[in-house]
């Protein structure tokens, strides 16, 4: 490895370093702006569960990779909340399903819509095609990670 392309790959660091900085504090303002009481971590299986509807809670553990205690404790906290609703499962009866409710739903895309503009705003100097290269770039770096 060349010395300029230690510095780069350094330099990298830092800023993925910045980044991971930032998602944190986005994740908690986030969680914040849709119940005031809601734990970052559970914001996240949260935001999942209104994208992409229901699902058993052992997917979550898998989809998270987070043991079934942890997934059980953050289904009853989101539950508690009223942000989550468990339904029988049609396919088994003997399992259920967790589901974001429609008020959490309408919660999360209040929160994404606002985040957006803020971006947007942020990004306001920034042309169509650097912002496309931009996510071009950011996938690809993460889809070599996510290799072995």
């Amino acid at each position: 490895m060349t010395a300029s392309r230690a510095e780069s790959l350094m330099r990298l660091e830092q800023e993925v370093g910045v980044l991971i900085r930032r998602v944190k504090r986005v994740i908690g303002e986030r969680s914040r702006a849709v119940h005031p009481d809601l734990q970052p971590a559970s914001y996240l299986m949260l935001a999942y569960l209104g994208q992409h509807g229901p699902m058993r809670a052992s997917a979550a553990a898998e989809m998270f990779h987070i043991d079934k205690g942890a997934i059980s404790r953050q289904v009853t906290h989101l539950v508690e909340l009223g942000l989550v609703e468990r339904t029988q499962d049609p396919d088994d009866g003997r399992a259920s399903l967790i589901s974001a409710t429609p008020s959490a739903v309408e919660r999360l895309t209040a929160v994404a819509e606002n985040r957006r503009q803020w971006l947007d705003e942020r990004l306001g100097d920034w042309d169509a095609a650097e912002l496309e290269e931009f996510t071009r770039v950011l996938g690809r770096y993460n889809e070599a990670l996510n290799q072995g």
